[in-house]
């Protein structure tokens, strides 16, 4: 059996079809760390974690901000049903840089349950490294 040459990848949140695409490779924020997907990978399930995804077609990199939800994974196609995934051009970076200054104020003074305080300092952290990527991009 013949490897496919591509990957048909699908992203979703509750709201909305993010991507809808043929790629040529992902990486994804797993619970267990970062993976990668070409074409012909073993097929898996995997949690997903608060995190940068990106996937490659040629030489071009596309990046999201994802949060939680869940990856499938098969030898042609990969499909993520995030709760949620922004992409670069979508973040308001005053807004996320607000939410780090919040998140960060939350942790040192312990306002808040430390896990939530947690969660919302990583996703204003991959919200600012996504939009970050997409405008140093040439």
């Amino acid at each position: 059996m013949a490897l496919p040459a591509h990957l048909a990848l699908e992203i979703v949140t509750p709201d909305r079809a993010i991507v809808h695409d043929s790629v040529d490779e992902v990486q994804v924020p797993g619970s267990e760390g970062y993976f990668g997907v070409l074409p012909g990978h073993t097929p898996m399930l995997a949690m997903l974690q608060v995190g940068q995804l990106w996937y490659r077609k040629g030489s071009e990199k596309f990046y999201l901000s994802v949060a939680f939800g869940v990856a499938e994974v098969m030898p042609d196609r990969v499909i993520i049903l995030a709760d949620i995934a922004e992409r670069a051009e979508e973040i308001d970076v005053d807004r996320a840089q607000s939410a780090l200054h919040r998140a960060e104020q939350n942790m040192a003074t312990r306002d808040q349950d430390l896990e939530r305080a947690r969660v919302s300092l990583l996703k204003a952290i991959s919200r600012l490294n996504v939009a970050h990527r997409a405008r140093t991009r040439g």
